[in-house]
């Protein structure tokens, strides 16, 4: 018989059960939307019910989540889609930001080779070439319905801009604990009043944002990308020391691809190939298929030792190994490959933590990147994620045009052996030259069962914590059993190596497995930063929206029409 410890924080003080009731009674049907904001939810389905498929769903979500969710919803950032259509075909669509044609793999050290800090994440040096609305357009135009028009998939996010929406606790504490020193003039004028930080019950109106989705409703992408919107951050960034120019947005593009697939246990697994974080996903799943987990106490010391060897042993090769395929060679065959898992299973001790010696040495790399999914009744699935890196990105917005840039530039190696903001001390492989895509731990995920039919639509923010999040979720299904709700909502562990410390939600562990851990060598400490993996996965024919309870004003919903 497995021990099921239930999460115990937030708004689910007595356990997931208890906040069962919080889920909404439509989470059940046969298409299904859900995302980090119940506003963002309501447009998803609004589209649905209007005749639109999944891909237009999520395109009119990932503009809504642009305004209600300006931490990490985003135009001036990127991401990734992953794509099953109901014709079984898979596809990949990689809008990742990209590094200006003036970036060097020293920008952000100084005459002695030292790395500057916050160059690179709280300055316009920090921004990368925003790839979401060229992602968006393009998928909308490649896979849409062509039921609706772009002015159609846009109107609502322009109507929750100019008339604005009730911020609730969460949004509002956010809002002020993270905005209430910025200097930037245009963040200022936008989430401070008179003075003052906007309050519970407040309604968040974004002018200058809807004058944004105006002209991309017009325009289409190109105003981005080589008109009056691309003028405006060019602007800003060249009065701010940094360099961002009109032949960066002109040259921009967005790649459609295969999704990187492996299989685990009968089931396929679609995720982002690199640079994205979909191989940490495979390799771990690689790893720990060759243990019998499911015969063990679940969040006993044996069953966590295992996986949090193939994090370790993962994030190593992520590290030493990933960068941008289209400037290095990626081994991505042997890593994932069953035989190199087989191997690094026999290095682990049975009973002991694998020590970071030589071997494992490492050339190193919250809640501050979005994840949504849609499936409609035809069967098109589609998970993205997409960031602008830390919470509110660069923190600044150029005059004009209300959206957050990221601070993407901070995923590239500044200089190795330097840690990153999510502590990731990366490779060479990772360092910065023009036109290049950083590293990514961003891995949307669909998973096809035995049938090949859809069995899990997943993925999370979170930073360095993504792929680790999805093993978990996928291995809490396949391994334990448990139901989809439950599995997304279990607590979580991570273990990247460096730094050398195992991460767990509070309350997370049985007494006696947190000294077991620590009697195996490993180093525990909670951590109340995690991502929410929204989720769908199918239930007895049909389609259960799955809300993850760490993010609280988010929603999950299905529709029968």
């Amino acid at each position: 018989m497995h021990f099921y410890r239930l999460v115990s924080w937030g708004v689910c003080q007595r356990g997931v059960a208890a906040c069962d009731h919080k889920q909404t009674p439509k989470a059940v049907g046969q298409s299904a939307v859900a995302t980090s904001h119940y506003e963002a939810t309501r447009v998803g389905i609004e589209v649905i019910k209007a005749g639109g498929n999944a891909v237009d769903a999520a395109i009119a979500v990932g503009y809504a989540l642009a305004v209600v969710h300006p931490c990490c919803g985003n135009l001036g950032g990127g991401g990734f889609m992953t794509l099953r259509l109901s014709d079984d075909t898979n596809r990949f669509i990689n809008f990742r930001e990209t590094a200006p044609l003036a970036a060097t793999p020293t920008l952000y050290q100084d005459s002695e080779g030292e790395v500057i800090k916050g160059l690179s994440t709280d300055s316009y040096l920090a921004v990368a070439v925003p790839g979401t609305v060229a992602g968006l357009e393009y998928a909308r135009k490649a896979y849409g319905s062509g039921q609706l028009t772009r002015q159609q998939l846009i109107a609502p996010a322009q109507k929750l801009a100019n008339d604005g929406f009730v911020l609730t606790g969460p949004e509002q504490k956010l809002l002020t604990r993270e905005l209430k020193n910025n200097q930037n003039s245009e963040v200022v004028d936008i989430f401070i009043q008179e003075g003052k930080a906007i309050e519970v019950g407040d309604r968040l109106v974004q002018p200058e944002l809807g004058e944004t989705l105006s002209l991309l409703a017009k325009n289409g992408a190109s105003t981005f990308y080589e008109g009056e919107i691309a003028q405006k951050i060019v602007e800003a960034s060249q009065q701010h020391n940094g360099i961002l120019t009109l032949e960066d947005f002109k040259t921009y593009q967005v790649q459609d691809i295969d999704p990187l697939t492996c299989n685990y246990r009968g089931f396929t697994i679609l995720t982002s190939p690199p640079p994205g974080g979909g191989p940490v996903l495979c390799q771990m799943l690689n790893i720990v298929e060759g243990f019998p987990i499911s015969q063990v106490e679940y969040y006993s010391a044996q069953h966590l030792h295992q996986m949090l060897s193939a994090m370790l042993f993962a994030y190593r090769d992520r590290n030493l190994y990933f960068g941008d395929p289209t400037f290095v060679e990626v081994p991505t065959a042997r890593i994932l490959s069953k035989a190199y898992a087989k191997e690094l299973r026999s290095k682990i001790p049975k009973d002991r933590a694998l020590e970071l010696a030589e071997e494992l040495s490492l050339e190193q790399k919250g809640k501050n990147t979005t994840h949504f999914s849609v499936v409609d009744k035809e069967g098109n699935a589609v998970s993205v994620t997409y960031t602008i890196n830390t919470l509110f990105g660069a923190g600044v917005i150029a005059p004009g045009t209300g959206f957050f840039l990221n601070n993407e530039m901070d995923d590239f190696t500044a200089k190795v052996g330097t840690a990153n903001t999510y502590g990731l001390v990366q490779g060479s492989v990772n360092s910065i030259e023009p036109g290049k895509q950083p590293l990514s731990s961003m891995a949307p995920t669909i998973v096809l069962d035995a049938s090949n039919e859809i069995a899990l639509v997943t993925g999370s923010p979170g930073g360095s914590t993504i792929p680790t999040t999805i093993f978990q979720i996928i291995t809490n299904l396949v391994d334990f059993n448990l139901s989809p709700d439950r599995a997304v909502n279990q607590p979580r562990i991570h273990y990247q190596g460096s730094p050398n410390t195992v991460l767990t939600e509070p309350f997370a562990l049985p007494g006696d497995t947190f000294v077991d851990l620590w009697n195996y060598g490993y180093r525990v400490s909670p951590s109340i930063h995690w991502g929410a993996a929204m989720s769908i996965a199918r239930k007895d024919k049909k389609l259960q929206a799955i809300k993850d309870f760490r993010r609280q004003q988010a929603e999950a919903r299905a529709v029968d029409d």
